[in-house]
């Protein structure tokens, strides 16, 4: 069936654009539904991207397939609206898709939980429509070519309106659509295009009104039931939800305390008691570094956090010291927006918007001169490791050497290591014995109740006494008890041969391995309830 609109092959090349700007927008999109629940790392990227390529292929087989049977386009923009309104569907049942797999794979699953829900959602929610969409370039470069002799120019215009699709579909959503109206309002936006392109096409000749009925019913309830981008969708009384360019954020508070998380399935990144005393967490046993570099004996003690995150460490720091001086280095502005507005976060305490690594080598590079003196730090925190999306660039010997440079003589590094491994080459082991390679005495002290372990690196031979000098001379009763514990728990480091490089660090997939084992113990203690219980005992728990 040829139509009047399909004389002009500008719109065959504004289908091809349209098609590669929805295909990478879908994309992108696909990265932050799944982020909450699996995070964000390079492991879940490349889930993402090979399934997308999967169906892709696929679609440019069969699409080359079906446009040689059958020559008529109406069968092509019938494919894109359909495509387009399972793409409308995504946020309003995706997120319940991701927790259903995730329930029943909890029980089937042993091993590679992450890797596994995170590979079964992304087939059954985004291979289809983009499947459909992998048919569009073979169809119109059937409908396109009318001769040998202009069938490169053709193909080549295809694929540039293709791949100029491809870039906008890729910066508006990163950039625009998600932080401005979340990822529910992105999935509708690129459809509801896809819908009118292909709409027009069929309004510029016969129409079948039941179909078009169809179509604009189901993608007017999308609108209706998709706009909501909650994530956390069983959470009635969060304090805030939403998107930033980096990140998932949730904060929810009760009487006694504020929480940061940046996924609804596993972790917490910040908690903010507001009695204003110890959490109980990472933070308390961070605090021995300022005693290990001699908060006590010094007028005033410098201390930079990487990742500030919503700024717990730097604000007990200040509450127990009155001779510190504390900032931090937060990638996500928006964070440290939520922890003006809800943490605390007093505006004294300054926060630089920037790259941890690349915020040390600013500072390596500057020159002492005309009077100035280099900065250096008596204590660095290094707490910009998030579940399994520890930045590799900040795991490696060359990014310790920064933090050593960066250091005073006397200073102290503090990592806090938010997965407890204790096999022989887990994450714990690398990033210990890659530290050790660059600092002389290394420490250990894993948090109770909890699967952090705090690392404590110095090149001065004294900090254990330091530690327990101070811990001696602390007025506070529940902080010199808490760096008595600190002391008698902390375990010299013997280190080993695992290094990491800039050139080598396969630090997701180690982390990967201990976040199994830790979903591992948690999901056998529901199985253990399951087994007892049933599905009533499951569900009171």
């Amino acid at each position: 069936m040829n139509r009047p609109i399909l004389n002009n092959k500008c719109y065959l090349y504004l289908t091809e654009f349209f098609a590669g700007m929805s295909v990478m927008a879908v994309e992108l999109g696909a990265s932050r539904l799944l982020a909450p629940y699996f995070s964000s790392s390079q492991i879940v990227w490349t889930i993402i991207i090979g399934t997308i390529m999967i169906a892709m292929a696929l679609g440019n087989v069969l699409g080359g397939r079906w446009a040689d049977r059958d020559r008529n386009p109406d069968r092509l923009y019938g494919r894109i609206v359909v495509a387009a309104l399972w793409i409308a569907l995504i946020p309003v049942v995706g997120k319940y898709i991701i927790i259903g797999i995730s329930a029943l794979l909890v029980f089937t699953v042993s091993s590679n939980f992450l890797v596994i829900a995170a590979f079964a959602a992304c087939m059954i929610i985004f291979v289809f429509p983009l499947f459909l969409l992998g048919t569009v370039t073979p169809s119109l470069v059937k409908f396109s070519v009318d001769s040998l002799d202009d069938s490169g120019k053709v193909v080549g215009y295809l694929n540039a309106s293709n791949t100029i699709g491809s870039i906008i579909g890729t910066f508006v959503p990163t950039f625009v659509s998600i932080p401005s109206v979340g990822t529910s309002i992105t999935f509708l936006i690129f459809a509801g295009i896809l819908l009118i392109l292909a709409l027009v096409y069929f309004a510029s000749g016969k129409i079948n009104k039941r179909k078009v009925a169809a179509g604009a019913l189901i993608f007017v309830l999308a609108l209706v039931l998709g706009h909501d981008d909650s994530f956390a969708f069983w959470e009635k009384d969060l304090t805030y939800e939403g998107e930033s360019v980096y990140n998932y954020l949730q904060v929810y508070e009760d009487d006694s305390e504020v929480v940061l998380s940046t996924n609804v399935l596993f972790g917490v990144q910040s908690v903010y008691l507001k009695e204003k005393s110890l959490t109980g967490m990472y933070y308390d046993y961070a605090m021995a570094a300022p005693f290990m570099a001699g908060v006590k004996e010094k007028d005033n003690l410098n201390i930079l956090v990487l990742g500030m995150g919503t700024g717990t460490f730097s604000l007990q720091c200040n509450r127990y010291f009155d001779n510190v001086t504390a900032e931090g280095v937060e990638i996500d502005d928006r964070i440290t927006a939520l922890a003006r507005q809800y943490f605390e976060l007093p505006e004294e305490i300054k926060v630089t918007t920037y790259d941890g690594r690349a915020f040390l080598q600013g500072l390596s590079s500057m020159k002492e001169g005309a009077g100035r003196e280099r900065k250096l730090y008596d204590v660095i925190m290094v707490d910009a490791y998030q579940d399994i999306t520890i930045p590799f660039q900040m795991s490696s010997t060359e990014f310790f050497n920064l933090v050593k440079e960066n250091l005073t003589e006397d200073g102290v590094m503090v990592v806090n290591m938010n997965m407890r491994s204790d096999g022989e080459k887990g994450i714990n082991a690398y990033l210990s014995d890659t530290i050790a390679s660059v600092f002389s005495e290394v420490s250990t002290v894993d948090v109770r109740f909890n699967t952090n372990r705090v690392l404590f690196a110095t090149n001065n031979s004294a900090y254990r006494d330091k530690l327990a000098n101070g811990a001696e001379a602390e007025d506070d009763p529940d902080l010199r008890r808490m760096m008595r514990t600190v002391n008698e728990e902390l375990r010299t480091y013997q280190p080993g041969s695992l290094i990491l490089t800039d050139d080598r660090a396969p630090v997701e997939l180690l982390s990967m391995k201990a976040i199994d084992a830790i979903i591992k113990d948690e999901v056998d203690y529901y199985k253990d309830i399951f087994k007892t219980e049933g599905i009533k005992g499951l569900i009171d728990r």
